[in-house]
């Protein structure tokens, strides 16, 4: 056996009032352990905030079980962090008239120099109280977009993970992405969020599986700005207003997407048009393209299965589909053979 060396580090506890701190460094051959923060469930935001911003790239903070009371959105702005819970043990529970999100995925509010990267939010449940909230807007992100009281926020970020994540009723959309590159999202509950379960605006490489979005007030997967080369995957969408809304959207793959029941229509595909003094006017090279469904159910919607609703929207591929019981019918094109369509059953 080799002899004990006294100068290894070793762990250091430091207790605080609420709050339990373990380091532990580098160990030879293990490299260093992660610094986890763990906080109980009456911590206010305050101190939530305050363990976030002292985290070290690498670092987690943990919520134990429990319900925290949110007034303003925790931030996880600097890179390499980690937020996670305990599962549905876990709520984050919006505040009355609290009218923000309750978490944003980013840097300062401020500052757009560069995206962060490597962020993590994971094992938690989140409830926007949207009834007792009175707006759907929070604030500008400095010279960028609106942002929306969402449950999730994630703007301005390459390479984050959320995963075992649940949002729901949230006065605006459920995990709402913007300016985001290579995020991946599984296992993602939304429902009875008064917008959409997920909304993507300019949005690449990224990659969506395992989400069960239902019975949102508009649709379950909004789509609408620059959605480009991704993968979403093992998706149930049920009781929504729609299924999919998409325009501004290309070369992304749709592998396994159950769609039923959705008070209109299954998948709505459209270039993107705005009212101008001269009437409507579709926007330059916002339409739809190159987009593959694969294995697609869209069932008993109140509307059309899939209706493509401009002859721009081109390129398209439905393989392996099955449609039953939709009010309005199956495939919609506003020109024939628009769509290529390999193996598709409509009843």
């Amino acid at each position: 056996m080799p002899p004990t060396d006294f100068r290894q580090p070793r762990l250091r506890l430091r207790l605080c009032p609420g709050l339990l701190l373990a380091v532990l460094p580098g160990l030879p051959g293990f490299g260093a352990t992660p610094v986890m923060v763990t906080l109980p469930a009456q911590s206010s935001g305050a101190e939530m905030q305050k363990a976030l911003d002292s985290l070290p790239p690498g670092g987690e903070l943990i919520l134990g079980a429990g319900t925290y009371e949110i007034t303003q959105p925790l931030l996880l702005r600097h890179d390499g962090m980690t937020m996670r819970g305990r599962g549905g043990a876990t709520i984050l529970h919006l505040a009355d008239q609290a009218e923000c999100p309750v978490v944003v995925l980013g840097p300062p509010m401020t500052e757009r120099s560069h995206p962060a990267a490597h962020l993590r939010l994971a094992d938690l449940v989140i409830d926007g109280n949207r009834k007792n909230q009175k707006a759907e807007g929070w604030r500008s992100a400095g010279s960028g977009p609106a942002i929306n009281n969402n449950g999730v926020q994630i703007w301005n970020v390459t390479d984050a993970v959320v995963e075992h994540v649940v949002c729901c009723r949230c006065r605006s959309g459920g995990l709402v992405t913007v300016e985001v590159r290579r995020l991946r999202v599984s296992d993602y509950d939304a429902f009875d969020n008064q917008f959409d379960g997920l909304a993507c605006y300019q949005t690449q490489q990224s990659r969506f599986a395992g989400l069960r979005l239902h019975d949102n007030l508009a649709a379950g997967i909004s789509l609408d700005l620059e959605f480009d080369h991704n993968w979403i995957s093992n998706a149930v969408l049920s009781g929504n207003d729609l299924g999919v809304f998409m325009r501004d959207s290309r070369d992304n793959w749709f592998q396994g997407l159950t769609i039923c029941k959705s008070r209109h229509d299954g998948v709505f595909m459209a270039q993107t048009a705005s009212l101008t003094a001269q009437g409507w006017q579709y926007a330059p090279d916002t339409e739809c393209v190159g987009n593959r469904f694969e294995n697609l159910v869209v069932n008993d919607c109140g509307g059309k299965a899939f209706q493509v609703n401009d002859s721009s929207c081109r390129e398209n591929t439905i393989s392996g589909a099955h449609f039953q019981g939709n009010l309005l019918g199956g495939l919609a094109e506003p020109t024939v053979n628009l769509v290529r369509v390999r193996e598709l059953v409509d009843r």
